[in-house]
């Protein structure tokens, strides 16, 4: 495949959802550790929420029919809230306060900035109309209603919708399983002293942040020794524990890039060099039943493609249906002179000038230089034949939007 045009990048991810399947297994976790899981389920609304009208301020309840003449109400009851309230008297105020709930008979609540304190009472001396301050029965959930579909990532605000409906247990997906390869004999772990001609595997790291990101369960991590049989070997191991294999680096057509060789003989290679850059040399296919997905070696190809390809295939195995990525059109404060028949994605962040909001891009764009991932906070976007100057709208996508969280 070594003459293989370049593949678009929509034209990739394209090919990697067609082949993708996601999670259908199923596990019950506590509401308390639902953070980031996939919601396997409907969750319809058992009960009203809030059960009852209820006060959406500190004041007092009255009914309005009570208000004509500007006439002093005596105060017959308080009611804290959780505590059920009995119905109000005729010409009286009832004390309330946020989340009380609302006395039958009562129509509206006022607020006690708003009221004259006296001995004998309260005065409203401002207009009241019914239903003013209440928050009614079911306001915000009403039983049968649909409050969270299928394939809703949770986030803080659903576990706390979750718990408004007494949810204590939620059934979610399981976790998507992946295995870690990263390639090449120069790579030595972080905390060892380095040879000649060695480096850290920083990839690996840099695999792991991300997955952890994404929700995934890493059942293999390994370096994979530089020689055909050993990787062939480990690919078939990590196969059988996996939902998906990445690997780094051996994918290009050095004669040590064993994992492109590897797919490539076992007839398993489906998609191989993406028109990005960086990230050119990206290989997807399959070790029997299980789908791999070769990224380059360098590091900054590294995040780059599993951000751009990686991490919407995971979202879709993992059932995730809610997570969609659209960008920010924002002017350029970079310039790009060169058109390139790849796509670009500049390692860039936002800066707020006196003309508004711009993108700026780190001055080193070489894809060994991880450090310029760490000053941004996103990628700009520099199509495919198309140069950029300063002023330019462009799209700019943040980690955080890739990643999908």
């Amino acid at each position: 495949m070594t003459g293989t045009p370049l593949t678009p990048v929509e034209d990739a991810l394209a090919h990697l959802l067609e082949r993708a399947r996601p999670v259908t297994e199923t596990e019950t976790v506590d509401l308390a550790h639902s953070l980031g899981r996939i919601l396997a389920t409907d969750h319809t609304v058992p009960a009203d929420v809030p059960p009852a009208d209820n006060s959406a301020v500190d004041g007092y309840a009255v009914r309005c029919a009570d208000l004509s003449g500007d006439p002093v109400l005596p105060v017959s009851a308080r009611v804290p809230a959780g505590q059920a309230p009995k119905a109000i008297v005729p010409g009286t105020a009832v004390r309330i306060f946020t989340g009380s709930e609302i006395p039958a008979g009562a129509d509206a609540v006022v607020m006690q900035e708003r009221i004259e304190l006296l001995d004998d009472g309260i005065r409203i001396p401002v207009d009241v109309s019914a239903g003013q301050n209440i928050r009614r029965r079911g306001q915000d959930l009403a039983t049968g209603d649909l409050a969270i579909p299928r394939g809703t990532p949770i986030r803080p605000q659903e576990m706390g919708l979750l718990a408004s409906m007494g949810v204590a247990r939620v059934p979610v997906l399981r976790r998507f399983r992946v295995a870690v390869l990263t390639t090449g004999d120069e790579l030595v772990d972080p905390g060892k002293s380095l040879a000649p001609g060695q480096i850290y595997n920083s990839n690996r790291f840099t695999l792991l942040g991300l997955l952890e990101r994404t929700g995934c369960e890493v059942v293999l991590c390994e370096t994979v020794e530089d020689t055909r049989s050993a990787t062939a070997a480990t690919l078939e191991r990590a196969a059988g524990v996996a939902d998906l294999i990445i690997t780094s680096g051996g994918v290009s057509v050095g004669e040590e890039d064993h994992i492109r060789a590897v797919l490539e003989d076992s007839g398993g290679l489906s998609l191989w060099r993406l028109a990005i850059k960086p990230g050119k040399p990206l290989a997807f296919g399959r070790i029997g039943d299980t789908p791999v997905l070769g990224l380059p070696g360098n590091p900054v190809s590294v995040l780059v493609t599993f951000l751009v390809v990686g991490a919407p295939y995971i979202r879709f195995c993992q059932g995730d249906t809610r997570s969609t990525i659209y960008g920010e059109q924002l002017p350029a404060d970079f310039a790009v002179p060169q058109s390139s028949m790849r796509r670009e994605f500049v390692r860039a962040r936002k800066t707020l000038t006196d003309q508004g909001l711009v993108v700026e891009a780190f001055p080193n764009q070489s894809s060994g230089v991880l450090s310029s991932a760490c000053w941004a906070d996103g990628f700009a976007v520099v199509p495919e034949h198309t140069t950029i100057t300063p002023g330019d709208i462009i799209t700019y996508y943040s980690f955080t939007e890739l990643l999908g969280k």
